[in-house]
C-alpha cells in the first residue's frame, strides 16, 4: 500500500530533558526507543542535514506594533511607539527593535500573512499543522511539522531526538495519527525558571535514576556515579538493548554537551538577554522573564543535531495595559534575544543549514482597545523568517494603510508551513491514514515562499 500507519503506544513519551533523559509520564527512554523501533523502519533515516527552529510567540505578537508599523495612519491605529529606519534602505521597524534593526539585512519579514481564526488553541493547529482543530482544540487532530519531520526524515544525530518543544507542548505541536514515536520531546525542565537550569529526575529501565542533578559538575559526576554503581550492580548487563541503547544516549558526551546550558560562556548568555519582568506580578502579561535563554539552548540544540526545535515564548496576549507589557517587557527581550540568535548563527555557519521562523497564531487588532491594548486579530499579521535559502532584508507582501487586511501579495500560514518543508526536504504530498482510515495529505495546500528566495 501507498499509505503506512504508524504503530502506536499506549504510552506516551514526555519531556527529554537536559542530559538527553526522559521525565516520568508512563513510558521510561528504553520503552521509547522500542517504540520508535517499532514504528519506524530504516526509511526514516536521516534525508537532510537541515533543521529548523521556531520562535512560537503565543498570544499573537501586534504586527503594528513590531513589524508593520504604521506611521501615518491616526493614533488610535498607529499605537504607542515609533517607527525607526533599518539597515536596510526602504524598510522600518518599531523603535523597540533597535538591535534587530541593525541587522535586518539577516532576516527578512512576511507582512500579508491571514487565515480566519481568532482562537488561540484553534489558530495554534492550524500554524503547527495546516490543518483546522478535530473536537478538542488543545489536542492535534493532524500532526505537527515537528512531528511530520520526525517521521519522514528521522534524526540527525542518533543520540539526540529529531524534535524538541522547550520547556513543553503547547496546542498543535503533537503527532496525532503519526503515532509516539513522532511527538516531541519535551525539555521540561526550562532555562526561564527561577535559578539555574537543572535537571528533573529521570529513569532509566530496571529503577537505574538520577535525581535532582544541579549545576554542571553534579551533572558530569552524577552520570559517571550512576555508570560506576550500574556496571558493579550487574544491572547493565542485564539491560536489553534498547535499554541500553537509552544508558548510552543519557550518558553520550552529545547529549550532555547539548542540553548543558550553564557551560555556555556568561558572556553568550547576557548577549541572548536575562530581563526579569517588570513587577512581580506581571510574568504572565510580560512573559517568562528569561525565555531568552530558551532561544539559546534551541541554538545549542540544532547545534547538536536536533532537527526541529520548537521554543515556546508566550504569551502575547496583549488585551490589557499591552503597550505597557510591550515596552517593559516583550519587545526589549525579544530584540535581544532574536537578533542574538540570528547572528550567533551566521557567526557558528549555521544560517544555511537552520531556518529560523518567528510567528505567532495571529495578530493584534490594528486599532487600540479601551484598555491600551489589542484584541485578537487573524485577518493580517506578520512573521520574521531566516536562514536556509532565505535572503536578509526583504519585505513579502504588505497590509492596507491602517494594518487590516491584506494589500498586497496575501499569504496563508500554509504557504509558511510550505517553506519549513522546502527547506527540510519533506514530500508534502505524502498521506497517512488518520484514526478513520482516511488518507490525508500532509499539507492541504500553500506554496513556499519563493520571494525569500
Amino acid at each position: 500500500s501507498q499509505f503506512r500507519r504508524l504503530e502506536t503506544s499506549q504510552a506516551s513519551r514526555r519531556g527529554f530533558l537536559k542530559a538527553g533523559a526522559l521525565s516520568t509520564a508512563g513510558l521510561s527512554l528504553a520503552q521509547l526507543l522500542r517504540s520508535e523501533a517499532a514504528a519506524a523502519p530504516a526509511a526514516t533515516e536521516s534525508k537532510a542535514k537541515n533543521n529548523v527552529i521556531i520562535l512560537w510567540m503565543r498570544g499573537g505578537p501586534s504586527h503594528i506594533d513590531m513589524w508593520d508599523t504604521k506611521p501615518n495612519a491616526p493614533a488610535e491605529f498607529r499605537g504607542e511607539f515609533g517607527t525607526m529606519s533599518t539597515n536596510v534602505s526602504g524598510i522600518q521597524l518599531t523603535d523597540m527593535l533597535p538591535h534587530c534593526a541593525k541587522i535586518m539585512d539577516k532576516w527578512s519579514i512576511i507582512r500579508s500573512l491571514n487565515h480566519g481564526d481568532a482562537g488561540h488553541s484553534t489558530g495554534d493547529q492550524f500554524c503547527f499543522t495546516g490543518y483546522g482543530p478535530g473536537i478538542a482544540p488543545d489536542e492535534n487532530a493532524h500532526p505537527s511539522c515537528g512531528s511530520i519531520a520526525a517521521e519522514q526524515l528521522g534524526k540527525l544525530n542518533p543520540r539526540l531526538p529529531a524534535y524538541v518543544m522547550i520547556p513543553r507542548m503547547v496546542p498543535g505541536t503533537g503527532a496525532a495519527y503519526l503515532g509516539v514515536s513522532c511527538k516531541p520531546f519535551e525539555t521540561q525542565a526550562d532555562p526561564a525558571a527561577v535559578g539555574p537550569f537543572k535537571v528533573q529526575n529521570f529513569e532509566m529501565a530496571d529503577g537505574l535514576s538520577v535525581n535532582r542533578l544541579g549545576d554542571r559538575q553534579n551533572l558530569l559526576t552524577g552520570l559517571d556515579k550512576l555508570r560506576r554503581e550500574a556496571d558493579a550492580s550487574g544491572k547493565m548487563a542485564g539491560l536489553d538493548r534498547f535499554g541500553q541503547k537509552a544508558y548510552d544516549m543519557l550518558c553520550s558526551p552529545e547529549a550532555q554537551k547539548a542540553f548543558d546550558l550553564e557551560a555556555e560562556p556568561q558572556k553568550v548568555r547576557d548577549r541572548y538577554g536575562f530581563m526579569p519582568a517588570f513587577d512581580p506580578g506581571a510574568s504572565n502579561r510580560c512573559g517568562s522573564p528569561a525565555w531568552s535563554q530558551r532561544i539559546l539552548l534551541a541554538r545549542r540544540l540544532v547545534e547538536a543535531g536536533v532537527r526541529l526545535v520548537t521554543v515556546d515564548l508566550r504569551w502575547w496576549d496583549t488585551h490589557v495595559k499591552g503597550f505597557e507589557s510591550l515596552k517593559l517587557g516583550f519587545l526589549p527581550r525579544f530584540d535581544l534575544a532574536y537578533s542574538a540568535l540570528i547572528q550567533d548563527l551566521h557567526e557558528r555557519g549555521l544560517m544555511e543549514k537552520t531556518l529560523v521562523v518567528a510567528w505567532g497564531e495571529f495578530g493584534r487588532t490594528p486599532r487600540v482597545n479601551n484598555d491600551a491594548g489589542r484584541d485578537h486579530y487573524p485577518n493580517v499579521f506578520s512573521a520574521a523568517i531566516a536562514g536556509g535559502k532565505v535572503k536578509g532584508g526583504r519585505v513579502i507582501g504588505a497590509s492596507d494603510s491602517h494594518g487590516a487586511f491584506p494589500k498586497d501579495n496575501p499569504k496563508s500560514p500554509l504557504d509558511v508551513l510550505a517553506t519549513i518543508y522546502d527547506h527540510l526536504g519533506i514530500d508534502t504530498k505524502k498521506q497517512y491514514l488518520n484514526d478513520a482510515g482516511r488518507p490525508i495529505t500532509v499539507l492541504p495546500g500553500g506554496e513556499p515562499i519563493k520571494e525569500l528566495f
